[in-house]
């Protein structure tokens, strides 16, 4: 979605295709974050840090109705370890700079308590606070790809490569179908660019069968609870696991999400599927820090994804691998993307286009995606829902069709004027893009998407002129879908 914006607002022509939904793997499945990431900073890779708080602050700037401000408090349980943590983020204070949303602070005993009301008090000494950005990882892939077409750009959901078109051995477009209505295109470019995530080696045995897997994908388990076990407006985050790594406590949409897990995995898939011992995990770690610890029955969603890591020669643990990219071209001029995180997305879309055109020989033009405010964002930053700028459109439209001013379910606010929206400006074609990736539904509470399931598809069909055959498969697939989502009890 970055490199079709960057593109796309350079003057170049651009299509984007998607062989599922736009953000349906990895890139809707984050732990919401905007950061620096403090864990990078602890192992030493501060360029990776100093890069994405800049890109941080340009984010919130171009799209302050999705990345809001998050404050962070890390719970201390040693006098030793609030000194170390204060001191490594005033390191952070300082590499933020003018981007800055606050200044790290040492709490008290009391403060923790009363700013976290349910965190575990025995042995606790204090804390320390510090400031991030949460945002809407999907709504952001959505908002992306309506500003690349306002810049220009044709992007393409549910249409998929099937292979390379070559000229001399280089690449000079590729063949694709339409995966609803199963026609297939040949489409030319000077430059073609794979940039598909835990998905790049298959397009590179496209461009050479034998082909030495560069993406090394880890696993990340989310779970979301009720937010009655620990309200708050703060974030937690519990600085080292059993694994080492760190795990957080955010609230999310009146939710609260717990993760993240790092799992390698041999195989990729573009629905992965929480392991037990991740499940597991995630509930034991949390049981030490909340005075009233959620079970497996508190699970109200359950959500993995798979990180494209960039692969390394050297045998490291997936958590040691780092989360900045690489570009690569292939003989064939083809240009590949891997690793990098959604905070960094637009400064690689820069570098991705910047190495395209070099590849495409053709006139170079400078790029403005610093100052491209995304689709939604207000002028004054002060919108007040993720839709930003487009809530007026769709109070309008609810003036002219009042018959969709229902509220879908009393625990989120959206009607279904909303799913309709969906269809008519965000290109969502099933129950899953609307349930999951468009209202989120799915991933806050997975038997409300479920229950909801056969009004979303009548109101798809409608929309979409399908018959009552295609609402029965939509509940179906739907349904069967969902129950990845949730949590069986022991």
């Amino acid at each position: 979605m970055g490199t079709a914006l960057d593109a796309a607002s350079r003057g170049y022509s651009v299509l984007l295709l998607e062989r599922s939904d736009f953000a349906k793997g990895t890139s809707s499945r984050s732990t919401k974050l905007i950061h620096g990431g403090v864990r990078y900073l602890a192992q030493g890779n501060i360029r990776l840090v100093y890069e994405a708080l800049h890109e941080r602050g340009i984010l919130f700037r171009n799209a302050s109705h999705l990345v809001k401000p998050q404050s962070f408090i890390i719970p201390c349980y040693t006098v030793l370890q609030k000194i170390k943590y204060l001191a490594g983020l005033k390191l952070y204070d300082w590499m933020t700079g003018k981007n800055s949303f606050g200044k790290s602070v040492s709490l008290s005993k009391k403060d923790v308590s009363e700013r976290l009301p349910g965190i575990r008090l025995e042995g606790l000494v204090g804390g320390v606070q510090y400031y991030d950005a949460q945002f809407d990882d999907a709504r952001l892939a959505i908002n992306l790809a309506q500003t690349a077409t306002e810049n220009g750009a044709v992007v393409v959901n549910y249409c998929e490569v099937n292979s390379l078109m070559k000229d001399n051995d280089k690449v000079c477009g590729v063949t694709a179908t339409d995966v609803l209505n199963h026609k297939t295109y040949s489409l030319k470019a000077k430059a073609v660019i794979n940039a598909t995530g835990i998905f790049v080696d298959d397009i590179l045995k496209l461009d050479r069968t034998k082909h030495r897997s560069l993406v090394r994908p880890s696993q990340g388990v989310h779970l979301v609870i009720d937010n009655s076990f620990l309200k708050m407006q703060d974030a937690i985050l519990i600085p080292k696991t059993s694994d080492n790594r760190v795990l957080f406590i955010i609230p999310w949409y009146k939710k609260i999400l717990l993760g993240t897990t790092d799992t390698p995995i041999d195989q990729t898939t573009i629905e992965p599927v929480a392991l037990e011992n991740e499940i597991e995990f995630i509930l034991d770690t949390v049981k030490n820090y909340l005075s009233r610890p959620p079970r497996r029955e508190d699970v109200l969603s359950v959500f993995a994804g798979l990180r494209p890591l960039a692969a390394s020669d050297k045998k490291q643990d997936t958590k040691e691998i780092s989360r900045g990219h690489k570009i690569l071209v292939s003989d064939s001029g083809l240009v590949t993307v891997i690793g990098g995180k959604w905070t960094t997305y637009r400064k690689m879309a820069e570098e991705i286009v910047d190495k395209a055109i070099a590849i495409a020989g053709t006139k170079r033009a400078n790029c403005l995606t610093k100052q491209i405010k995304i689709h939604g964002n207000g002028q004054e930053n002060n919108t007040c829902s993720v839709y930003g700028t487009d809530e007026e459109k769709i109070n309008e439209l609810l003036r002219k069709e009042p018959w969709l001013d229902k509220q879908l379910d009393d625990q989120f606010p959206y009607k279904e004027v909303h799913v309709v929206w969906s269809v008519r400006e965000e290109m969502a074609m099933t129950v899953e893009d609307v349930m999951a990736r468009r209202l989120r539904i799915l991933f806050l509470n997975a038997q409300t998407a479920i229950k909801l399931t056969p009004r979303v598809a009548a109101l798809l069909a409608r929309e979409l002129n399908c018959d009552e055959q295609w609402i029965q498969s939509q509940v179906k697939e739907f349904s069967q879908l969902a129950q990845n989502y949730t949590i069986k009890s022991n």
